[in-house]
């Protein structure tokens, strides 16, 4: 779930006062409304924590600012994971274990992104998105060039790339979507499922490679 912090300035510097007290009582109020499945924009989101829209707006300039700093912190620990494992098996392994678990936990928030993302892509079709900026969604691609870096020598850039983005049908809030939503499944089985389908991804692609 990406959103280039370059796209909507820079990025806020560690305060602390009033200052910080107000962004994050906003950050907060946000989460708690998408943890409700509410996508709010940054007026509703000033009512809802008792602060002026014009304070609102000088912390977050557009609706796509304040939900890319509320998924920012709904991601939390998934946007800073490194691994030091050697095989591409246990890394992916690791970052849908590490992962999974949080994105189950703010489900909600995650949907409401999502929500805003294809709000805003029927908005650009119609032509009527405006001056909007467009929230887009893309960690996972970063995270996954990272736990796939071990096949480098093993598989070419172009049978890496595939397997990327075969395993991101597979990573992030789409997978709970489909096995939660559809096939009723609890959390802890979708997540089965997922690293089931991550593991066998790449084992096909290695055995692929290797037989070429």
């Amino acid at each position: 779930m990406e959103v280039s912090r370059q796209q909507f300035g820079p990025v806020e510097e560690v305060e602390r006062g009033p200052r910080a007290r107000t962004r994050r009582l906003m950050l907060e109020t946000a989460t708690r409304l998408m943890q409700r499945g509410v996508t709010p924009s940054v007026s509703e989101v000033a009512e809802a924590a008792g602060v002026s829209r014009a304070t609102a707006y000088r912390y977050f300039p557009s609706q796509a600012a304040l939900v890319h700093a509320v998924v920012g912190e709904a991601l939390g620990p998934i946007l800073t994971w490194k691994s030091g494992a050697a095989s591409a098996e246990e890394r992916v392994a690791e970052l849908f274990s590490t992962s999974l678990p949080r994105i189950d936990e703010f489900e909600a928030t995650f949907k409401a992104a999502l929500k805003l993302s294809l709000e805003q892509w029927a908005q650009r079709q119609a032509g009527s998105l405006g001056n909007e900026p467009q929230f887009k969604r893309g960690h996972r691609v970063e995270l996954l060039r990272h736990a796939l870096a071990p096949l480098k020598g093993e598989l070419t850039k172009a049978q890496i790339d595939r397997l990327a983005q075969a395993l991101s049908l597979i990573f992030g809030v789409e997978v709970l979507i489909v096995l939660k939503d559809i096939w009723g499944l609890e959390a802890g089985k979708a997540q089965t499922v997922a690293q089931w389908a991550a593991n066998t991804l790449v084992r096909a692609a290695i055995s692929e490679a290797k037989s070429i």
